[in-house]
């Protein structure tokens, strides 16, 4: 997912959708809105008439909070709390509603959100209809009807979110399909994972890819059987080189709307802080612009990629308009349900034209990793590192010890992004050189399944995400949605945390099930300590900022299975309402 955008080419000085600028809106068009709602002449704004978790364990509910200028004044009794408040005070009657701390993203693509918006939905039920080959072709037919002005601009047809796991077919889509589509626009689509992609002959074309292609370090052309003729599936490295020339037909304005738009959504599933993780090329200078242009309703952490735009990583601790780069991030491997991500035994059913000991392959060299540990902890910087597969986290691990042993003792926060396959045998050494599992319980719904029956087994699928093993040695963990590989749905995350259950309804891994409280946790305080925000962010506490998610319901309350039913009808970002399910 990471690479997809920092592929592009720097944006050209072209007006982006110049006569058809409603479509991002359009897509992002789901009866919700995203209203500033600011502390009106300074006064101040006690909340409450509703459950609020404040995330502290020595007071984990309050009846009220006083706010003032963007920040906690109070917390507390509900008839204390309104003593406190100075005259001419707004009250938020929650009626009955949950008051959070906003979440925050652990892990995400705040542009490629955006870009997601941009693009045909091909995702399978329940987020879109794309079940199969017929269906992904309608919806990218009735996107291109949809959108001419559009197509006449740029020449370029883009569908993101299928997902080979859940098609009829059980295959990916082809050259030969998406031709049928178009034999004259360049067509591309985009695997749910962000891992892969398909793309038509017109697409292969101005690509420059062809039979006598070879496939580039950590990727691969899938081929037609017998020839060395691409099909159109295009993996990892093999797919950012080719989509990169296509999406160097964005503009910088392009860029700015995709910025836009993807915190105006995050910020409607209750996110107040997110992320850009790996950023790429023009991408950290974008979403710096459009911060400095106002255009962000969220926090955005920065991560540039440290191997391909080290120059880009200078961390600051404050935000400037919203905008601050965290560090570096550093990608190992791909994704387990695209099957390229990088074991030490074999997937339980290899993909097509594989061996049986397929393991899957890392996208970088050892070599590049050590390299890039050791660059972050020489200069202290903060290091997120994509690891999927348990051959990855084995390399992880090494490189992170040989630079703890290297450079003084300091808390640096290294971060394992993903982990999914991470041995119970790797937590104890993960704990050891502090390394902060974020794991992604959410593939527990939308591909359990697919980890069981084909990816990696009854007894592995069962360990993905190892939630609670890792409270179990007393350490704490994040967990985050990776959007757009699904939205950003801060409940759908809070379900499959707490009960690892797939499509068709079977316990992913009972054992690793943990409770609502530390699934909430794992959202909001953990989260903010990730990222070196513990001080002011993830908690309702005295001098932190008015952040706040408010639902229609008590997670705590409810039962488990009901938890993805539960919405954000409320987001508060330092005591402005930035978004309302009105």
């Amino acid at each position: 997912m990471e690479a997809l955008l920092g592929a592009a080419r720097a944006p050209s000085r072209r007006t982006f959708l110049k006569g058809s600028g409603a479509l991002l809106s359009a897509g992002m068009a789901t009866g919700l809105s995203c209203t500033a709602v600011a502390q009106q002449d300074g006064s101040d704004i006690v909340f409450r008439g509703g459950p609020i978790l404040t995330m502290r364990d020595a007071a984990p509910r309050a009846e009220a909070v006083l706010v003032r200028d963007g920040r906690i004044l109070a917390v507390g009794d509900r008839a204390e709390i309104e003593k406190a408040a100075r005259a001419g005070s707004r009250t938020v009657d929650l009626g009955g509603r949950t008051l959070l701390p906003g979440f925050f993203d652990p892990h995400g693509h705040v542009v490629m959100i955006g870009l997601q918006s941009l693009s045909a939905n091909l995702l399978p039920a329940p987020d879109g209809q794309a079940n199969d080959i017929p269906s992904i072709e309608r919806q990218l037919r009735e996107w291109i009807a949809r959108n001419e002005a559009t197509i006449r601009r740029y020449g370029l047809v883009i569908g993101f979110g299928y997902d080979d796991s859940q098609l009829t077919e059980a295959r990916h889509p082809t050259r030969d399909d998406l031709d049928r589509i178009s034999s004259d626009l360049p067509v591309a689509i985009i695997h749910q994972s962000g891992h892969l992609g398909v793309l038509n002959s017109k697409a292969l074309e101005i690509a420059g890819i062809s039979a006598a292609t070879e496939n580039p370090p950590g990727g691969v052309f899938q081929r037609k059987p017998g020839t060395r003729e691409p099909n159109g599936v295009c993996e990892e490295e093999a797919f950012f080189k080719v989509v990169g020339i296509l999406f160097s037909r964005f503009d910088q304005e392009a860029f700015l709307k995709m910025v836009e738009e993807g915190s105006k959504f995050c910020a409607s599933f209750g996110y107040t802080t997110v992320q850009e993780a790996r950023a790429m090329g023009p991408t950290t200078g974008m979403i710096a612009t459009a911060a400095d242009k106002g255009r962000l309703e969220v926090d955005v952490l920065v991560y540039p990629d440290i191997l391909a735009a080290a120059a880009d990583i200078k961390p600051s601790s404050a935000y400037r308009n919203r905008f601050r780069v965290g560090g570096g991030k550093l990608t190992i491997d791909g994704s387990p349900q695209g099957k390229t991500a990088f074991l030490t035994q074999p997937y339980f059913r290899p993909p097509a034209g594989r061996p049986a000991d397929y393991v899957g392959y890392a996208a970088i060299t050892k070599q590049q990793l050590d390299d890039a540990v050791d660059l972050a902890f020489a200069r202290d910087w903060q290091i997120l590192t994509h690891a999927n597969g348990d051959a990855a986290v084995d390399w992880l691990i090494e490189a992170v010890g040989k630079a703890s042993r290297k450079y003084p003792k300091k808390d640096r926060r290294a971060v394992l992004i993903h982990g999914q396959t991470t041995r119970l045998d790797q937590l104890p050494r993960l704990k050891e050189i502090d390394i902060v599992p974020s794991f992604f319980p959410m593939h527990t719904f939308y591909w359990g399944d697919w980890h069981r029956e084909s990816v990696l087994g009854p007894e592995r699928a069962s360990r993905i995400s190892p939630c609670n093993s890792a409270r179990k040695l007393g350490m704490i963990f994040t967990s985050h949605h990776d959007a757009p590989v699904a939205n950003p749905d801060s409940m759908r995350v809070l379900s499959a945390t707490v009960t690892r259950q797939t499509r068709s309804g079977a316990i992913l891994g009972p054992d690793e099930r943990v409770d609502v409280m530390t699934a909430l946790k794992a959202m909001t305080i953990w989260a903010a300590y990730q990222h070196f925000e513990e001080a002011s962010k993830g908690s309702i506490e005295v001098g932190k900022l008015a952040d706040f998610a408010v639902l229609d319901s008590d997670p705590t309350a409810i039962p488990t299975t009901d938890l993805s039913k539960v919405k954000v009808v409320e987001t508060y970002k330092e005591g402005r309402r930035i978004f309302s399910r009105a």
